[in-house]
């Protein structure tokens, strides 16, 4: 696959704020989310469809797949941060145009539900997006020093990212994955990488045993299994059983990186997705200029 790395962001370039996934209701958030972004030297343009509501989602599926296609196609928009996660996302995977990501690479940030965009984008447009804060609960939620540093240095350089953890092993691939449970929603469609991966993985709420379940069903898809080079365990928060969750993963059968801040919680890494990474004995390192 070739895969475009989209052009970093700098002071002065505008960003855009979407809402793909649940509906969206925190007007303060936004206001907060806004003077956060211009105060860090970004213009902002937000989508008039913000607030849209049906049912639980942030609008119908064409809005939400319009809004996409606009900001992307926009001349004007350098960047793209989500407003929140929630669910609606995967609805979209069949509707949207990737003719139109392909052709206006750009910063894309999100995840928890965003996560079926950014596989699918990366699948589909071969863009490489990020696994990064959103308004919601970070830009617009008194944002923490550690979350702000790591999504600059991720979005704005170009230096490698090396985040420590603890694990034995060595791997190569690309990077891939986000919120365990959206992914596994996304099997039924072709979206893992071709080429070699390094999965990581995190999720909220979710008991041992649908966790297992999870894991069990993404084994069982032979490419995945063939494919799979490297785990890097981000945060399981409020599992009910988290001492059975070492025995789980343990039946990936690959080398492995626990312990990262790869999370809901309000201090997380942001992790670009389908940028070369290897793991090396507890270290997680994606090189972003190769």
């Amino acid at each position: 696959m070739n895969i475009v790395k989209p052009k970093k962001l700098q002071k002065g370039d505008c960003i855009g704020i979407i809402a793909p996934c649940g509906v969206f209701k925190a007007a303060d958030r936004l206001e907060k989310g806004i003077e956060f972004l211009q105060n860090a030297g970004f213009r902002v343009k937000v989508s008039e469809k913000l607030f849209a509501r049906e049912r639980y989602m942030a609008g119908t599926d064409a809005e939400r797949t319009g809004e996409i296609e606009k900001f992307f196609a926009d001349d004007e928009v350098n960047g793209i941060i989500c407003a929140r996660g929630g669910y609606g996302a995967i609805r979209l995977i069949d509707k949207i145009n990737y003719d139109i990501i392909r052709a206006n690479p750009k910063v894309f940030c999100g995840f928890s539900d965003v996560t079926a965009l950014s596989a699918m984008f990366l699948k589909r447009a071969g863009l490489a997006t990020y696994s990064a804060p959103m308004i919601n609960g970070d830009f617009g939620n008194d944002i923490s020093d550690f979350t702000w540093e790591n999504f600059k240095q991720a979005v704005m350089s170009d230096v490698p990212l090396v985040f420590d953890g603890f694990g034995s092993g060595c791997a190569e691939g690309i990077s891939f994955g986000g919120n365990l449970a959206t992914l596994v929603s996304l099997c039924g469609v072709d979206f893992l990488p071709d080429e070699d991966f390094i999965l990581f993985i995190e999720d909220l709420n979710e008991p041992a045993y649908k966790i297992d379940r999870m894991i069990t069903q993404l084994r069982n898809i032979e490419k995945f299994t063939r494919n799979l080079k490297g785990v890097v365990l981000g945060e399981f928060s409020d599992c009910d059983h988290p001492e059975y969750l070492d025995e789980i993963f343990a039946e990936f059968e690959v080398p492995t990186v626990k312990g990262l801040k790869i999370t809901h919680s309000h201090d997380k890494i942001t992790v670009p997705i389908g940028v070369p990474a290897r793991i090396e004995n507890g270290k997680f390192i994606l090189r972003q200029n190769s």
